[in-house]
C-alpha cells in the first residue's frame, strides 16, 4: 500500500501507562506529535478526554481500541463523544491487528516497549496515514427541530400560547430546509403538523454533522437536536486508500472521458470533461488505481489513448471493429452515466474486461493467499511474465525481507524464455475463443433485449391509455371542487356584508337607549373593560377588539403597572375613561403617550349588556378638559426642570466664584 502523503495535521498517541481500563483510574502516556514536534505527558482519562475536547486533534492513535474503553459499548460512547473533526485510529489493523513493534518496523518508526515510546510510534504511525479510522456511526446525520417548551398552562389565552410554539417550530424548521438546501445536501424531511404548525420537523441528512450548515442550539419556543446515526456494529475503515489494479476505458475528443473498473468487473468511477487535459485526466486516474489495462472502443487506438497506455506500462486493448452504439448502450445498462462520451469510455472498460476476466480468474486461482492479486496480474497481463515467475520473484523477495534489498531478476533460459512465449500464446488463444462465446451470448442477450422492449412499449401504451382515463376524471373531480370553492367563496361574501350591516346597527341603531331615539348621530360607541390588567385588557380584545381611536372605559382603573400602562398606549386610544385612581406609574406613562385620561362621571355612558354609547359632545369636553390639564402639567414639569438645572449648575460651579 503507498501513502501518498504525511498527515498535516496534530495527532494524539496514546497507550496505558498504568492501570486497567476497566478499574476506577488508568493513567495514559500521552504524545502529541503535529508532524515536527513531540510533547509527552502522563495523564489521567479525565485529563486525556479534556485536552482532547478542547484541541480537538484530527486523529488519537492507539495500538488497540479498547485501552480507550472496556467493552463495546463504552468504546461507542467514547466515539460519539469525540469531537466531530477527530478520528479514533487502530494503528495495527482492524479486528485482527498485528504486533505494533512488526507494524512499526515495516514503516521505518522508532519503536520501543515503554508506553511513551509506544503512544509515540502510534502517533507518528497514524500521521503517515498507517491504519484503521473505528467508527460506530454513519454519514446520516438527524437534525430534529422542537418544541423548545411545554404547550401546558399558557395563561389568559392557551390556545394562542400553544399556535404561537408551533409557528415557531414551522418557521425555524423551514429556517434549516434553507440552510441544507443552500448547501446542497440532500435529506429527507418528516414532519408532525400541530394546531397553529409543526410539532417538530426531522431531517435525515446524507452528510456527517462538521458538514452540516446547522449547530445545536435551544432558544425560547424551539430547540434543535442534531444526533449522527449509530451503525450495527464497530466499522473499521483505511486511512489511506488503497490504489488497487484496474481496467480503464478512455474516450478522448473534445470531451475526454475515463471510467474505472475494478479486477472483479465492477465500476468503481466515471468522469468527464471539456476543459481538463491529459495531465489532469492521467492524475484522475492516479488517484483511483493503477492500470493493468487500457482500453478504447475503436480500432486502431487514437494516439490519445496509447499516449496514456505507455505511461502506465499498461496493456492496450481494442475491439476488432469499432463498438457499435447499441452494443454500448446494452453492456452499460445497468450503470449511470451523464452523456455519451462517458457511456463509451465505460463500455470500452467493461469490453476489456470481459475479454481478460478468465485470465484474471486464472491468476487469481494461482496465487498464495498471502499474496496480493492485484499485482501479479499486473505483471502477467502488462508484463507478458509467467504466473509461476512472477510468484517466484515474490517468495524471493520474502526470503530477504529483513534486508529489504533490492530484486535483481536473473537471466532466463532459451527454454524458459520459449515456454513463456507459448503460455502467452495459449492464454491469448484461450481468452479470443472465450471473446467468441460471449459475442453469441451477447447476440442472444440482444434478441432477449429487444423483445422485453417490445413488451415493454406495448405495456407503456396500455398505462398511458389508464393514464388519460385518470387525469379526466380528476380534471372533472377539479372542476366540481372549483364549483365548490366558489358557492362558498359567495356565501362567505354575503355572510360578510350582513355582518357589517349588523355592526353599523349595533352601534347606531339601540331602542333600549332612552334617549338615543331623539339623535342617533350625536352618539359615539364604548369599549368597556372590566379592569386595568393585561388580561383583562387582551381579552376585550379577543373579544371586540381594541384599535386606534377608540374610546376605551375602565370598571376598574386600579392596579395598572407600567407594562400595562404602555400596552393600552401601543393602541392609541381616543380617550381612557377611568372609574377609580390611576397608579402615579400607570398615569406617567399614557401622560407621556399623549393619551387623554378623564374621569367616567364627566360622561353619560349607557350599557346594555356589553353595549355602550356615550354623547360625542361629553367626549369631547373631557378630552378639552385633559388638554387643559396636561398643559398646565407640562408648564409645572418644565418649571422644575429649569430650577433643577439651576441647581445642578450651582452645586457644580466652585466655591468663591464670582458671578
Amino acid at each position: 500500500m503507498n501513502r501518498t502523503a504525511a498527515l498535516d495535521a496534530v495527532v494524539f498517541g496514546v497507550d496505558i501507562q498504568s492501570g486497567d481500563v476497566r478499574g476506577d483510574a488508568p493513567s495514559y502516556a500521552l504524545v502529541v506529535f503535529d508532524g515536527e514536534s513531540v510533547e509527552r505527558d502522563v495523564v489521567s482519562r479525565r485529563k486525556l478526554r479534556r485536552r482532547i475536547d478542547a484541541e480537538e486533534p484530527a486523529i488519537v492513535a492507539t495500538d488497540n481500541m479498547y485501552e480507550l474503553a472496556e467493552d463495546k459499548d463504552a468504546l461507542i460512547h467514547v466515539l460519539g463523544s469525540l469531537p466531530d473533526e477527530t478520528k479514533l485510529v487502530q494503528v495495527t489493523g482492524d479486528e485482527r491487528p498485528e504486533p505494533l513493534s512488526r507494524v512499526a518496523k515495516r514503516h521505518g518508526v522508532p519503536y520501543g516497549k515503554d508506553p511513551m515510546e509506544e503512544a509515540e510510534a502510534a502517533a507518528r504511525l497514524a500521521a503517515a496515514n498507517v491504519g484503521q479510522e473505528v467508527s460506530a456511526f454513519t454519514d446520516t446525520t438527524e437534525v430534529k427541530v422542537s418544541r423548545g417548551r411545554s404547550t401546558g398552562k399558557g395563561g389568559w389565552s392557551e390556545d394562542r400560547y400553544t399556535r404561537r410554539i408551533h409557528g415557531a417550530v414551522r418557521k425555524r424548521a423551514r429556517e434549516v430546509e434553507s440552510e441544507l438546501d443552500a448547501a446542497g445536501l440532500e435529506y429527507e424531511r418528516d414532519v408532525t403538523e400541530k394546531y397553529g404548525g409543526f410539532s417538530n420537523a426531522v431531517f435525515q441528512v446524507s452528510a456527517r454533522p462538521q458538514d452540516i450548515p446547522v449547530s445545536r442550539a435551544r432558544s425560547g419556543d424551539t430547540r434543535v437536536e442534531i444526533e449522527r446515526q449509530r451503525r450495527d456494529g464497530i466499522e473499521f475503515r483505511p486511512l489511506a486508500k488503497r490504489r488497487d489494479h484496474v481496467v480503464v476505458g478512455v474516450d478522448p475528443g473534445t470531451t475526454t472521458a475515463a471510467a474505472v473498473v475494478s479486477l472483479d468487473g465492477t465500476v468503481l468511477d466515471v468522469y468527464s470533461s471539456r476543459t481538463d487535459d491529459a495531465a489532469a485526466t492521467t492524475e484522475w486516474i492516479i488517484e483511483r488505481g493503477r492500470p493493468v489495462v487500457v482500453a478504447a472502443d475503436v480500432t486502431p487506438m487514437p494516439e490519445t489513448v496509447e499516449k496514456l497506455r505507455r505511461s502506465f506500462s499498461a496493456a492496450g486493448w481494442e475491439p476488432e471493429t469499432d463498438l457499435p452504439v447499441d452494443e454500448k448502450k446494452h453492456r452499460t445498462r445497468e450503470e449511470a452515466y451523464d452523456n455519451d462520451h462517458e457511456r463509451d469510455a465505460m463500455a470500452a472498460a467493461l469490453y476489456a474486461f470481459d475479454h481478460h476476466a478468465d485470465q484474471f480468474e486464472r491468476v487469481a486461482g494461482k496465487v498464495p493467499p498471502q499474496h496480493d492479486v492485484g499485482p501479479v496480474i499486473d505483471r502477467v497481463v502488462a508484463g507478458e511474465e509467467s504466473v509461476e515467475t512472477v510468484l517466484r520473484d515474490l517468495e524471493d523477495d520474502d526470503g530477504d525481507d529483513e534486508d529489504a534489498t533490492a530484486h535483481e531478476p536473473r537471466e532466463l533460459t532459451d527454454d524458459e524464455k520459449e515456454i513463456k512465449r507459448l503460455n502467452a500464446r495459449i492464454e491469448r488463444l484461450e481468452s479470443h475463443v472465450d471473446d467468441l462465446k460471449k459475442t453469441i451470448q451477447q447476440k442472444n442477450d440482444q434478441l432477449s433485449e429487444k423483445d422485453r422492449q417490445l413488451e415493454k412499449a406495448r405495456s407503456e401504451g396500455r398505462r398511458e391509455v389508464r393514464k388519460d382515463r385518470e387525469v379526466t376524471r380528476l380534471k372533472r373531480r377539479n372542476e366540481a371542487l372549483e364549483r365548490d370553492v366558489e358557492a362558498e367563496k359567495e356565501k362567505r361574501e354575503a355572510l360578510a356584508d350582513k355582518l357589517d350591516r349588523l355592526k353599523a346597527l349595533w352601534k347606531l341603531d339601540h331602542s333600549n337607549f332612552a334617549d338615543v331615539s331623539e339623535k342617533q348621530e350625536g352618539l359615539t360607541p364604548v369599549k368597556v373593560v372590566e379592569q386595568f390588567t393585561r388580561d383583562a385588557i387582551a381579552d376585550a380584545d379577543e373579544r371586540f377588539g381594541l384599535v386606534e381611536g377608540d374610546i376605551v372605559m375602565f370598571r376598574d382603573a386600579s392596579g395598572a403597572g407600567r407594562s400595562t400602562a404602555q400596552q393600552l398606549a401601543d393602541i392609541n386610544p381616543e380617550v381612557v375613561l377611568r372609574n377609580g385612581n390611576l397608579s402615579d406609574v400607570a398615569d406617567q406613562v399614557l401622560f407621556d403617550n399623549d393619551v387623554p385620561v378623564a374621569p367616567a362621571e364627566l360622561v353619560t355612558v349607557q350599557e346594555v349588556d356589553e353595549l355602550a354609547v356615550a354623547r360625542e359632545s361629553e367626549i369631547e369636553a373631557a378630552i378639552e378638559d385633559w388638554e387643559d390639564r396636561a398643559a398646565d402639567r407640562r408648564k409645572e414639569q418644565n418649571a422644575e426642570m429649569v430650577d433643577q438645572i439651576i441647581s445642578e449648575h450651582r452645586a457644580d460651579r466652585p466655591t468663591g466664584e464670582s458671578h
